[in-house]
């Protein structure tokens, strides 16, 4: 009796879990609150979905903001608070690539950048996705796909999955493939996504896809969204105008019992160049849980980072082991630096910390108004950063005190300054680049590429200097010197397409930086006209992400965009050695001594690489 009713049980849970069920649901994305009507079109959306009993619930694909603002991720919670059925949401590269948070404040508002719930039978999963902080390809964070596995553990494989994510599932992402790969072994019905604001019929390597049109109204009277209506045997897709109609279905998707052939081969990245260069040995290999979105410190042979969900870790580099890890209460995008037995970071939690770097023991915390994205400089005991709170601050290494604060910045610091003729010098995303005195914190100039568009900003890079010139590059491909004592224009060149990654060469006698495609370029440091030295095409393929160089024994080292690290020689125009970590976006890169490079990936990848 007893095994008749065991066996009852399971006939019925796997009739439940086979057996989806009729519903309908809204699909609404890029809905860029801060941009022009976007709040009038939301509320009228919103309204609109009220007004449609037949709805279960809502799925918000990303691009919520046009920046990721505090005030902006407000008003556009408050907004979609108003709805009266269930909503879930997601951010996009809008939300996390300018953020004054770096995405922290989307989970402040929202409870979470990542769900999973389940819905007449199916599984609806949605991960965030973004670049982050820094310029990159679009990239679904390393914690995300962590819970995405531990989310399609817990799935029956004949369960119906509904993927929802604010890129497509195509190289757009630069790991896509850990999405479809997954999704391919499960019974995937199809996916959803936002970002190319246009309705549009996909296919992600077998996965059915569909991109849905921007929430904006852009050229037309009123905006929209689509309605999915999911049946036993197809799920179709409407455009609905608020208030008005809901048109002829445009894309219609067979559903059922999905099965992939997980043989087929498709496009992955490829990671030949390293059989090209045996001789580099990887001496340390280590790949956290979560996105690594700055330099790690070397110290006493521990290797030092934190990452994206806010834990401090540190490694052993003669074991990989981890030594100690400190948690804190937001991500972590701040480089960190060392002062003596210190080590000191800021969070997106509001906060600068300084920890024992033998034993990650909290020496002391100093609380500021907002995340405190930017990275530490320390000169004479003196720590130096900036946050997102509009201020800039000199602080006490030894026991956390701030000295002086400047409060005169219109957006979040997020580089690395550099201290240069008794002067701070840093860029922020409020399209300026600050001078303050060093003693006093007071402005000595500051300087702006003349853009009104914030994202031109001189924000990403970090400044070098020479015999009274600083120079830079921005997004907008100049690259510009200026005069350290006044801030005044030199000159500004775009002859080669540089964008944010500088470097300074030993002697000081020339300046170079990554063009955005395939080669380095090298400038002499003059104060009058530019001047290029010499320009050496190494082959790494379009690159636009903020990755510093540096010349060692007149070798320069650098990151790209596709998880690279190169040593390329200028005279001999021949590239030492190269090594492929993942295919993510490499840090500007540390190195150690005189033949070790420290490099950490978006991905979350940390390694020590020697080619002796």
């Amino acid at each position: 009796m007893k095994k008749s009713v065991v066996l009852f049980l399971l006939i019925l849970i796997s009739f439940h879990v086979s057996r989806a069920q009729n519903f309908k649901y809204a699909f609404v994305t890029d809905v860029h609150i801060g941009s022009s009507t976007s709040e009038e079109d939301l509320k009228r959306t919103v309204a609109d979905i009220n007004n449609l009993p037949e709805l279960d619930f809502v799925l918000l694909t990303g691009d919520i903001t046009e920046m990721g603002t505090l005030e902006e991720l407000q008003l556009a919670k408050e907004i979609i608070e108003d709805l009266q059925i269930p909503y879930y949401v997601l951010p996009g590269n809008h939300d996390s690539g300018w953020s004054e948070s770096g995405g922290v404040d989307f989970i402040r508002e929202f409870g979470y950048d990542k769900f999973s719930f389940e819905h007449e039978g199916y599984k609806i999963i949605g991960c965030a996705s973004g670049p982050y902080v820094r310029m990159s390809d679009g990239h679904i964070p390393r914690d995300a796909i962590v819970w995405l596995d531990e989310v399609l553990a817990s799935t029956p494989k004949d369960q119906r999955i509904i993927f929802v994510n604010h890129y497509p599932l195509d190289n757009s992402l630069d790991n896509w493939y850990e999405a479809t790969d997954r999704l391919k072994e499960y019974n995937t019905q199809f996916s959803i996504c936002g970002h190319g604001h246009q309705n549009k019929a996909m296919d992600f390597e077998g996965i059915p896809g569909t991109m849905g049109r921007s929430n904006l109204r852009a050229g037309e009277e009123i905006g929209g969204y689509n309605i999915v209506e999911i049946n036993d045997d197809v799920a179709l897709f409407s455009e609905r105008i608020p208030g008005t109609i809901t048109k002829e279905p445009w894309r219609e998707i067979e559903l059922g019992n999905k099965e992939y052939d997980t043989q087929q081969q498709f496009e992955r990245p490829s990671y030949a160049v390293n059989d090209s260069f045996p001789e580099v040995k990887k001496l340390l290999d280590y790949h956290s849980d979560a996105n690594v979105i700055s330099t790690p410190a070397y110290t006493n042979g521990l290797v030092i980072f934190g990452n994206s969900t806010g834990t401090i870790e540190a490694l052993s580099e003669e074991s990989g082991a981890t030594e100690w890890h400190f948690e804190t209460d937001g991500g972590i995008f701040s480089s960190p630096a060392v002062h003596e037995n210190l080590i000191i970071m800021g969070s997106g939690d509001k906060s600068i910390y300084a920890l024992n770097s033998a034993t990650g023991e909290l020496a002391w915390k100093n609380t500021t108004e907002a995340s405190v994205l930017g990275s530490p400089v320390i000169e004479e005991g003196i720590v130096f950063i900036g946050g997102s709170d509009g201020k800039f601050r000199a602080i006490n290494a030894e026991n956390g005190k701030t000295l002086w604060t400047f409060d005169g910045i219109e957006g979040p610091v997020v580089g690395t300054p550099l201290i240069y003729d008794s002067k701070i010098i840093f860029g922020a995303w409020d399209k300026h680049l600050y001078a303050l005195e060093i003693e006093s914190g007071s402005l000595s100039w500051k300087w702006t590429n003349g853009s009104a568009n914030r994202m031109f900003s001189p924000a990403m890079v970090t400044p070098v200097a020479h015999d009274g010139v600083i120079y830079i590059v921005a997004p907008d491909r100049y690259l510009s010197a200026l005069d350290a004592t006044t801030g005044e224009t030199l000159w500004r060149t775009n002859e080669a397409v540089v964008r944010e990654s500088l470097g300074i060469s030993q002697d000081q006698n020339e300046i170079f930086a990554k063009t955005m495609n395939d080669s380095i370029v090298a400038f002499k440091t003059t104060k009058s006209t530019p001047e290029i030295s010499w320009k050496m095409d190494v082959g790494y393929g379009y690159d636009h992400v903020p990755s510093m160089l540096y010349e060692q024994n007149e070798n320069i080292l650098f990151g790209t965009r596709n998880g690279i690290v190169y040593s390329i020689d200028p005279k001999t125009e021949k590239i030492n050695w190269a090594h492929k970590i993942d295919n993510s976006m490499v840090n500007t890169i540390r190195l150690i001594g005189t033949n070790k490079v420290l490099a950490a990936t978006m991905d979350g990848k940390v390694v020590i690489l020697s080619a002796e």
